[in-house]
């Protein structure tokens, strides 16, 4: 949520939430359960103060929320499962300016075709994620990509990524077409070799190694990242991996891999460890 407060109003919510039912003698894991939460947050809640918001009046919202869904939660019992979510957003920055949106959560799984479409749609809203001024030092000179896939790819085709090379031209992120299936052989042979160490890997992108090799090392050493190698794109064998390095040889480009468990996690991970380094 966008505002001042949002990154406080839902954590509020959740908390008066669990405290109130709480008060009607439903238990921490049923209280959990209820809120997608676990056991150990909804007992680390009871003893934390609520977070502060920017004005008496929206705490006062909030609370006011909290008392009615528990109350409406209360009559349905600890037993009732949820099977759809709906959000309704607005958010008003000047008269005549308002963003709304309405999204409802059922739970369904996508059939193949749409898990596909939204692979897609999640490996464009990443790369559009990609903080330019961070990332323009770290472009390979053969260009940058990104590749992901779903859970049960197991074959090239199956993995997608930017037809070409993602580059950053004057400032801005450039990249010829939309993702597509089977268009980056190389990364996505990556992807899939180190599925076979790491199954729960599904995204991938390369960006320029520091020239020191320690520099890796004692990056994945602060940040608790796995570290195998890849000498001339021959993967090293490794239990679980985060980060793969080739360090190049004569005619062979040097390569550092960056591995996540989805494309949007893939960029945060990524500016974190260009930043550290």
């Amino acid at each position: 949520m966008l505002g001042p407060d949002g990154s406080s109003w839902l954590e509020r919510l959740h908390m008066q939430l669990a405290r109130n039912l709480r008060a009607a003698d439903w238990s921490q894991s049923e209280i959990a359960d209820i809120l997608g939460s676990t056991q150990s947050t909804i007992s680390r809640m009871a003893h934390r103060d609520l977070p502060d918001m920017a004005g008496t009046s929206d705490e006062a919202t909030i609370d006011g929320w909290a008392h009615e869904i528990s109350m409406a939660l209360r009559q349905l019992g600890p037993k009732a499962k949820p099977t759809r979510t709906r959000f309704v957003t607005e958010i008003a920055f000047s008269p005549g300016q308002v963003l709304r949106f309405d999204k409802a959560l059922t739970g369904t799984d996508l059939d193949s075709d749409q898990e596909q479409l939204a692979l897609l749609k999640r490996l464009e809203w990443a790369a559009s994620r990609i903080d330019v001024n961070r990332m323009n030092k770290w472009i390979p000179a053969v260009g940058m990509n990104i590749a992901c896939c779903l859970e049960s790819a197991r074959s090239l085709p199956e993995v997608a990524a930017f037809p070409g090379k993602v580059t950053i031209v004057e400032g801005k992120l450039r990249h010829h077409e939309t993702p597509k299936f089977g268009a980056s052989k190389h990364l996505a042979g990556m992807l899939l070799d180190a599925r076979t160490h790491d199954k729960e890997k599904c995204a991938i992108l390369n960006v320029r190694p520091p020239n020191d090799k320690n520099a890796v090392e004692d990056l994945c050493e602060d940040l608790d990242l796995n570290l195998t190698f890849a000498p001339k794109g021959e993967l090293v064998p490794h239990q679980g991996i985060d980060l793969i390095l080739d360090e190049g040889a004569f005619g062979w480009e040097p390569s550092l891999y960056i591995l996540a468990h989805n494309p949007l996690e893939l960029i945060d991970r990524t500016h974190r460890i260009i930043s550290s380094f």
